[in-house]
């Protein structure tokens, strides 16, 4: 990573982090502010401006070892670990450091590593305000008087700003890969991108944006199939998966009111420049109109092409949501299996049962159309594209192994974790993004009120039964 100080360079590597492990890369990131912090590292020294300031000799020291011992962790992980990715999460905003870097990575890991330099950059005065305040809440600020936190830091950054040299000209003329992103997406410039996981990169990087919006993920109500027990197949839902549909509506809509309520209260709390008792800096890319409104976001609900699905959402007005049917959203097929209970395939497949068992994430279904979990994560990519690019709130209506890979991917999850998940029937999730990551809810249906109810410090967790 390369940029100044609050500049978006943690949020930008969280998110590529948790979108190629999701893509089953090994990949982690490596602070070296998390470092610097250390207690051991710091001796009790004082981390105001001062410390940042190149003339402090035995601070300049101190981050520099950082720097290395964070870089050597990162070398270790890829050459002697098991990882694909390292992400040196740190300003990096001289040339010289920049330098040094490159030497210490071809000191230990030859020219076969590729090295690829990320900047972040922010010219919208609106942003970069809002990022700075973000940092008030960061470890170094924190419980610390917030004007005097915040001059303090814009001290800091104006030190590094004196030696810093954003990417271009040198990397140019060595042939060294490249992105600089400006405004967190707004503008993205790319160059020499080599092997697959840069361009992976890249492409994911292309489709950010920062506006507040809710994402909601749910199973289809319940089917035919599910009281009988069997898989894949194209029921339709039951009475009871009817009443759910419509419970499901009357919901959204509630919640879709309540979030525009939310978000003008935050506006008559939240000011340019700061003042006392606001509650959040304001989002630049979501702001009011000349009579103080704010926009009125688009719905969008997504279903499978499954009948189950569609009827779950059938309720929705199409003149307030835009509907869509994509067959990226479809069941895992389970090949020569699909109408199956779970009790017949271990009796007349037992060895395909004990396979799937034993891996369920490699697992693949035997036959024609015969599926696994890495399959869904491959053709749920150009959805969760998708869904980091759009700026409208989101409903998908998916089925369980769909459900299981968007959470993973939403909430980080290890790889072992995805096709365990417990994701019953009944339930909806809702993700908001923020710039320091995803807030998570979990809301369970009610049959006999007709209503859903939040469960509050939900936790995602194995499912019981570990074949379905």
């Amino acid at each position: 990573m390369v940029g100044l100080p609050a500049r978006g360079k943690s949020y930008i590597t969280k998110k590529l982090a948790r979108y190629l492990n999701w893509l089953q890369h090994d990949t982690r990131i490596f602070n070296v502010g998390e470092r610097r912090r250390m207690p051991a590292d710091m001796d009790s020294m004082d981390q105001s401006a001062n410390f940042f300031d190149p003339s402090n000799k035995r601070a300049a020291l101190i981050r520099e070892q950082c720097a290395m011992d964070t870089l050597d962790e990162l070398l270790d992980y890829i050459l002697e670990g098991n990882g694909s990715v390292g992400i040196l999460d740190a300003t990096n905003s001289t040339l010289e450091r920049r330098k040094v870097i490159m030497k210490r990575i071809r000191e230990r890991a030859g020219t076969e590593l590729n090295v690829l330099f990320l900047e972040s950059r922010c010219v919208d005065e609106n942003l970069l305000e809002s990022n700075m305040r973000l940092k008030l809440s960061g470890p170094d600020y924190k419980d610390q008087d917030p004007v005097a936190a915040l001059e303090d830091f814009k001290k800091r950054v104006a030190i590094y700003e004196k030696a810093y040299v954003p990417l271009g000209e040198y990397e140019e003329k060595n042939n060294m890969p490249y992105i600089q992103m400006i405004d967190v997406g707004r503008k993205v410039i790319s160059h020499q991108i080599r092997g697959f996981l840069s361009a992976q990169a890249n492409y994911y990087l292309l489709n950010f944006n920062l506006a507040p919006r809710m994402i909601w993920i749910t199973r289809h109500g319940l089917s035919m199939d599910n009281v009988s027990g069997k898989i894949g197949g194209d029921s339709d839902l039951s009475s009871e998966g009817i009443q759910y549909a419509k419970t499901l509506t009357k919901f959204i809509e509630h919640a879709r009111r309540e979030w525009d309520m939310k978000q003008l209260h935050k506006l008559t709390h939240s000011h340019f420049p700061p003042q006392p008792g606001d509650t959040t800096p304001p989002n630049p890319h979501y702001q009011p109109n000349d009579n103080n409104e704010l926009p009125q976001k688009s719905f969008c609900v997504w279903t499978s092409m499954l009948k189950r699905s569609i009827q779950t959402a059938q309720f929705f007005d199409d003149e307030e949501y835009d509907s869509k049917q994509m067959r990226m959203l479809d069941e895992l097929n389970a090949g020569i299996m699909e109408g199956l209970t779970y009790s017949s395939i271990a009796e007349a497949h037992p060895a395909e049962y004990a396979l799937r068992k034993k891996d369920k994430l490699h697992y693949r279904y035997p036959g024609p159309g015969g599926e696994g979990y890495l399959d869904i994560i491959n053709r749920l990519r150009p959805v969760i594209v998708e869904l980091e690019r759009m700026e409208d709130h989101c409903l998908l209506v998916g089925h369980r192994s769909v459900a299981r890979v968007l959470l993973a991917y939403f909430r980080g999850l290890k790889r072992e974790e995805v096709a365990d998940l417990d994701v019953p029937i009944g339930m909806l999730y809702c993700l908001e993004p923020k710039p320091y990551g995803v807030d998570f809810k979990a809301y369970k249906w009610d049959k006999k009120t007709e209503w859903f109810y939040e469960q509050p410090n939900f936790q995602l967790k194995r499912a019981e039964d570990d074949m379905q």
